[in-house]
């Protein structure tokens, strides 16, 4: 099945053959053909599926086969943070280079007035983050009153950042009668609510929910707190084969210390996180999509939705809190069927976690020791609690320096586990 079996306006089907799209993704397959229709929907699908590319299209051929009189906001993406919504942008452009069609971004942190222009001029297609949106709408800068489709882009995202109300209030102004389309990368419980209030008999569409692509390989490298950094270089310098490597830490202030070293060692490196201005991030993205950065180093907010391509490598420099966290991380790294590695470093402290992703993953992830790298005669895996993965994925255990419980000297290890 190709992009032609979707009855797409040859325009855009122009530039989906200039974009080298061949074959549409399972979320694509299922949602682009219910999107024309017109129906409702609620699509969930892991990150780095081609959940963008299934609402834009469909979006823009509603746009070119329905001509309307006047300029007016026709649809609206409603996205959980700065650079996803700029990357919602792009692929908008992409693929409507060769219509008429309009589109602006809105969110805070830029310029007022561009913004205010592009929605008072009636610009067919915004794409916002809900703050500044609402900002807009109480300054009566947008006409909204014959919008025809809504999209609410990382739904479990906003939620966990707290826009919920934010949302509500802006489905709230909008039409009654229009498209509503509800994309996630996991569904949470808690949009049910949103659901039976704001959409109409909407389609259910679930493709390998949280589930990692399959070209992706695991691994941990269990190691002593205090040894990270060393070990992150030391396997940075043992790296041969890698395009782009993207680093997660679990706060801005260790991402700027990790930033910091790897500077220092030499390496071309670049950070990602909310402290840092939308000028500084978009510089910083555009640099490492286009390869004067090797690495980024990043905190969460660059784990959902942006859209990277030939990262062949994630490490997290800290295991992520959560195994849906740890899918969310790791699909940066082998998209559209590319290969990639998912790297972690486990300490003492986080048995749990790796159960958990282990669980997930259905499958013991194995262990790994970097040859030649010395690690501190404190804080040696001793026990039966990490294992060593063997021939076919199969766990084996060790009682050596490879693997095991994290002991070690309190105040240098952790605490001891029994």
């Amino acid at each position: 099945m190709g992009f032609t079996n979707f009855n797409l306006d040859p325009l855009l089907l122009k530039s989906v053959h200039e974009a080298n799209y061949t074959i549409p993704t399972a979320i694509q397959k299922q949602a682009i053909p219910a999107c024309m229709e017109g129906s409702d929907i609620i699509g969930t699908a892991a990150t780095g599926t081609g959940k963008t590319a299934a609402f834009v299209l469909p979006i823009l051929n509603h746009l070119l086969k329905k001509h309307v009189h006047g300029k007016h906001t026709r649809v609206l993406i409603v996205s959980p943070t700065r650079e996803l919504a700029e990357q919602n942008r792009e692929v908008i452009k992409l693929f409507s280079q060769h219509t008429h069609i309009r589109s602006a971004v809105v969110y805070g942190g830029v310029g007022f007035v561009q913004q205010k222009q592009a929605l008072t001029d009636g610009t067919e297609i915004i794409v916002c983050c809900p703050g500044r949106m609402l900002d807009h709408m109480g300054q009566g800068y947008v006409d909204l009153k014959k919008l025809e489709i809504v999209v609410l882009d990382e739904a479990d995202r906003m939620l966990d950042m707290g826009f919920l109300p934010d949302i509500k209030r802006i489905l709230a102004a909008l039409p009654h009668e229009r498209q509503t389309l509800l994309f996630s990368a996991t569904f949470a419980h808690e949009l049910m609510d949103l659901i039976h209030r704001y959409l109409r008999n909407p389609i259910r569409i679930s493709v390998d929910n949280e589930a990692p692509a399959e070209t992706i390989d695991h691994c941990f490298y269990p190691v002593p707190e205090n040894q990270k950094s060393d070990l992150l270089l030391a396997l940075l310098k043992n790296f041969t084969d890698h395009k782009s490597v993207l680093i997660f830490t679990r706060t801005k202030r260790r991402a700027d210390g990790v930033m910091e070293k790897l500077v220092k060692a030499g390496f071309k490196t670049g950070i990602l996180h909310a402290d840092r201005s939308q000028q500084e991030r978009k510089r910083e993205l555009d640099n490492f999509r286009s390869g004067k950065l090797k690495i980024m180093v990043a905190t969460d907010i660059a784990a959902r939705g942006l859209d990277i391509e030939n990262i062949s490598h994630v490490i997290n420099y800290d295991i992520p809190d959560t195994a849906v966290n740890y899918i969310h991380r790791i699909g940066r790294t082998g998209r559209a069927e590319r290969s990639g590695d998912a790297i972690t470093f486990i300490s003492a402290d986080d048995e749990s976690e790796v159960r958990d992703i282990e669980r997930r993953l259905g499958t013991p992830v194995e262990k790994k020791r970097l040859e030649g790298f010395e690690y501190s005669k404190y804080d040696i895996p001793t026990g039966r609690k990490f294992t060593q993965g063997g021939a076919g994925g199969a766990p084996r255990v060790h009682k050596g320096p490879m693997c095991g419980s994290w002991g070690g000297k309190k105040g240098i290890g952790g605490r001891r586990r029994r």
